[in-house]
């Protein structure tokens, strides 16, 4: 077991090795401010993961707010040319509650984000640049992923206004059939539609098996180009040996004011929650008058604290404990022989009673003696 893995909690480990992962496929690192104006996140609340909020006025009497995302910053900040990609990565502490509500934390939160022109292996990157993740934090993850754009399309086939697009969504969010069904009926959709709209809502397979079964409900420009982003996603992945770890889920579903297209959430075995979020948020873009491309993801990495780590049977190999007239000489030389054999070691006079060791060891007038040893 190497220094780092020794002390490191679940969620610093990731922040290194993700770190290493985005700069070796050449993203820069992007350093934001701590705090923003209220107004930027107070106008795009819907895009954020919590919408509460840290305040304080500023001495220039400005209403501010600690940053509870990374992304409306980085957004604000880009310079508009829609002929250039732009690709940064991120590790940054955001200030919000967490999802289990017990107040305000200081969350360390990395990812990255590609702006600009954004072609489609640009956006497969992205994807499997957050499948990486998720492996680099643990083997057993998925990957789930959907797509806005063919949503919208099969709405608009089915003719449903956009005045109840928002409510089709909740009930697909949470895969209600009946609900769903009934809400179809109240719209006076057509019984193919409603048909459609619920295999749809209800599908949670692998890419490979999914597009085959959604091929034949492809239906209008809409859902054919996002059909074929999908392909081209299932395409890379299989390239990258990844493609069996994603799987296509329509009940991921988000604000269609901000999202157009792919989006997806990622899942370690072991913690209930998505440790990962992502898609493409082109309308956030035109919303901040830049007529520029994006997509980009975020993992949440407090929620890594619920993975369980090894109980290590010891605090320290050696518990040393030594006459406290003997010199610091001597005590050195005591302990650094110890460190000599690779083994932890903790010198006191005064031991704690409920340290866990797995060897005592006295040092006296007479030299070091071995006085307990614990398998």
């Amino acid at each position: 077991m190497s220094f780092a893995e020794c002390i490191l909690r679940e969620d610093e480990k990731a922040v290194y090795k993700l770190r290493e992962l985005y700069g070796s496929y050449g993203y820069m690192k992007y350093k934001v401010s701590k705090f923003e104006e209220y107004d930027l996140y107070a106008k795009n609340k819907n895009f954020l993961v919590s919408d509460n909020l840290l305040t304080f006025t500023d001495t220039n009497g400005k209403l501010m707010a600690l940053k509870p995302d990374v992304t409306l910053s980085i957004i604000k900040n880009v310079v508009a040319n829609e002929k250039a990609t732009y690709k940064v990565c991120y590790d940054e502490k955001v200030y919000r509650t967490t999802s289990s509500g017990d107040g305000f934390r200081e969350i360390m939160q990395t990812g990255l984000e590609t702006i600009g022109n954004i072609d489609s292996f640009a956006q497969s990157e992205v994807v499997m640049l957050a499948m990486k993740s998720l492996k680099n934090i643990s083997e057993d993850y998925i990957l789930d992923i959907s797509n806005m754009r063919f949503l919208e399309g099969l709405f608009e086939n089915a003719g449903i206004d956009t005045d109840y697009v928002s409510d089709m969504l909740s009930l697909i969010g949470s895969k209600n059939i009946p609900a769903i069904k009934a809400f179809c009926a109240k719209l006076g959709l057509s019984d193919a539609s409603t048909e459609k709209i619920c295999k749809v809502a209800s599908l949670y397979m692998p890419i490979k098996d999914a597009l085959l079964v959604i091929a034949p409900l492809v239906e209008g420009k809409k859902m054919n180009a996002a059909y074929k982003e999908l392909e081209e996603i299932y395409s890379v992945m299989c390239a990258y040996d990844l493609a069996e770890k994603l799987y296509v889920d329509f009940s991921i579903v988000n604000d269609m004011n901000y999202y157009d297209g792919i989006i997806f959430k990622g899942f370690i075995n072991g913690i209930f929650d998505s440790v990962l979020s992502g898609g493409r948020y082109d309308r956030l873009m035109d919303k901040f008058g830049k007529n520029m491309q994006a997509i980009g993801f975020a993992v949440y990495l407090d929620r890594l604290e619920r993975l369980s780590s090894e109980i290590k049977p010891y605090d320290v190999d050696d518990l040393l404990v030594y006459d406290t007239e003997l010199g610091a000489e001597q005590i050195i030389s005591a302990v650094e022989a110890l460190k000599k054999e690779g083994n932890s070691v903790r010198a006191v006079s005064c031991p704690d009673k409920s340290l866990r060791y797995k060897k005592l060891v006295k040092l006296g007038k007479d030299g070091l003696e071995s006085l307990e040893e614990n398998d």
